[in-house]
């Protein structure tokens, strides 16, 4: 079962992941936040939007909001090393 092993909020609504397959990735939030709902407005703020953390292997923020780490893994940008 695919987890986030790891979640760093990197500023502009971004989140670097890590998975349990080894796989890094970022996260760009501003693509979610287009969308709407009662769970998504308390991310429009920054300040909230970076409280991000891991539960049980989603990436989740403190109002109950959960990503799946399969569909995240799917979406998410690879990380490049410079």
């Amino acid at each position: 079962m695919l987890k986030l092993t790891e979640a760093r909020y990197q500023g502009e609504f971004q989140v670097a992941l890590r998975f349990s397959d080894g796989k890094e990735g970022i996260f760009d939030g501003r693509e979610l936040l287009k969308r709407s709902g009662p769970l998504l407005e308390p991310l429009r703020d920054e300040t909230f939007f970076k409280r991000v953390f891991i539960d049980a292997g989603a990436l989740s923020w403190p109002n109950g909001l959960e990503l799946s780490p399969a569909r995240l893994h799917e979406t998410c940008r690879a990380l490049t090393v410079a």
